[in-house]
């Protein structure tokens, strides 16, 4: 789990546009992983960094070349970064933000920075990712869709990864029956990979969400997609495997999950198939066995218990004082989280589960651009 200090959190509980260049910087400076920003965040704002000598960085444990980098870093590719950021649509959430998804910030490494396009409210909802072949059978896309439609229509926001085959399916089955997906992307924003799926692309943007932890420029490189993988599924609740073969990027991927502690599903398949080698074996290993949507249910009590997964009839008895308390303080015009934060004394992660139920219940909606309005 990724703590950052109490006492920086107080310097830098809000990133504004003068201190954001210093933390997009700090993301591109070469040979500086996600685990070594996140090992400066714990002593120091991004901005002290670029004003440390090189004694000073040399302290903290930087290697050479990421000294030099730092001493010697082209800002003009932050001027890049802000010009993307400053287009309709596109955003970028840190991990100070409260609209960083809870799920992905309790895990060993998440990425500092989420670029975003769409609609990022959807970050912190209640999420099941799915992934498999990118080259299925028949049965096996239609598998996908069919689970991806049922779950959105329970209330799960679909996470994949937008490649071809059972990921493409799934995103399209979310966006049949409610429009709420996530694409994590193994490349800038500002790039679709696979060019195939611009289309799609196109339309998660409008209804779901696309991010990626990749800066604007960021090329399709076999190493991004494990990372990408381990977003995929640090997201998510739960992840389910529909056709992968043994040796696969899907079974990676199910590992990852396994290791942040998230429930695995795999869809058996019959021993002559190739493409159901690889959830067989997770099934062996301990992966829960799915044939419907309520098998994913019943392995998920505490979703059940904290979001109800049917929306309820509206009343608003229904509703506990906090909820209520939270309620009141939603406009009928678009009321941002922040405020909401703000104004309840409560944690971003209790306002986010709140807000799921009083979407559910039918009190508030999204509104365009972000934020929520009450609609009764």
């Amino acid at each position: 789990m990724c703590w950052i200090k109490s006492e920086l959190l107080s310097k830098i509980k809000t990133i504004n546009n003068h201190t954001l260049k210093y933390w997009l910087a700090l993301l591109r400076v070469p040979g500086l992983g996600c685990r070594t920003f996140l090992k400066i965040l714990d002593q120091h704002c991004p901005e002290e960094i670029f004003s440390e000598s090189e004694q000073g960085l040399t302290a903290l444990g930087l290697k050479a070349n990421i000294v030099s980098a730092i001493k010697t870093f082209d800002w003009g590719l932050i001027e890049s970064d802000l010009n993307w950021l400053a287009q309709p649509n596109n955003d970028v959430v840190s991990l100070l933000d409260p609209l960083y998804p809870p799920q992905l910030k309790e895990t060993y490494d998440p990425p500092p920075l989420l670029f975003v396009r769409g609609n990022k409210q959807l970050l912190s909802r209640p999420q099941i990712a799915i992934v498999g072949s990118r080259n299925p059978s028949i049965s096996g896309r239609q598998t996908a869709f069919d689970f991806a439609h049922n779950l959105a229509c329970e209330g799960f926001v679909i996470t994949s990864g937008l490649a071809l085959g059972i990921d493409a399916a799934s995103h399209e089955g979310a966006l049949k029956a409610t429009g709420q997906t996530i694409a994590v992307s193994g490349t800038g924003l500002d790039r679709i990979y696979p060019a195939a799926h611009k289309a799609l692309a196109t339309e998660i943007v409008t209804h779901g969400v696309m991010i990626s932890e990749f800066p604007p420029g960021t090329v399709a490189k076999a190493s991004n997609f494990p990372r990408r993988n381990r977003i995929i599924s640090g997201l998510s609740l739960g992840l389910l495997v529909v056709e992968a073969a043994r040796e696969s990027g899907s079974l990676i991927t199910a590992r990852m999950a396994l290791e942040q502690n998230r429930e695995v599903f795999a869809i058996p398949g019959s021993i002559h198939n190739p493409l159901a080698r690889g959830c067989n074996a997770l099934i062996k290993e301990g992966a829960a066995l799915v044939e419907t949507v309520e098998d994913i249910l019943s392995q998920l009590p505490q979703y059940n218990q904290l979001y109800s997964l049917k929306p309820l009839e509206n009343n608003q008895t229904e509703l506990d004082l906090a909820q209520q308390k939270l309620l009141n303080l939603v406009m009928f015009s678009p009321t941002s989280v922040d405020v909401l934060v703000g104004e309840s004394g409560y944690s971003a992660e209790t306002v986010s589960s709140m807000l799921l139920i009083l979407e559910l219940y039918g009190y508030i909606s999204a509104a365009p651009g972000g934020g929520y309005l009450r609609t009764k």
